[in-house]
């Protein structure tokens, strides 16, 4: 699994390799990566831009959601996120 932790990507990228569905947490989009088998765990700092914080297994992926879930508002305020102009969506 290449490792895009940290990684700042534009959102359509984000949402392009593979599906999606919305998580109840606002903010934070996960993404099926076919390509490497794995959920893409990001959270949204603007209406085009997500942060790539983790990767996880299918197995694991609920855990991941639960830990991000907290630290989603802190996040956004370190990367001057505007939290009024959020566009949380899915698409499967």
């Amino acid at each position: 699994m290449q490792d895009k932790k940290g990684k700042i990507m534009n959102k359509d990228e984000f949402l392009a390799q593979g599906s999606f569905a919305k998580e109840q947490y606002e903010g934070l989009l996960v993404g099926a990566d076919s390509s490497q088998d794995c959920y893409n765990i990001g959270i949204q700092l603007s209406e085009d831009k997500v942060l790539v914080v983790d990767q996880a297994r299918s197995d694991n992926v609920r855990e991941r959601i639960q830990n991000w879930a907290p630290q989603i508002q802190d996040i956004q305020k370190k990367h001057g996120a505007d939290q009024g102009n959020l566009q949380n969506y899915s698409r499967t």
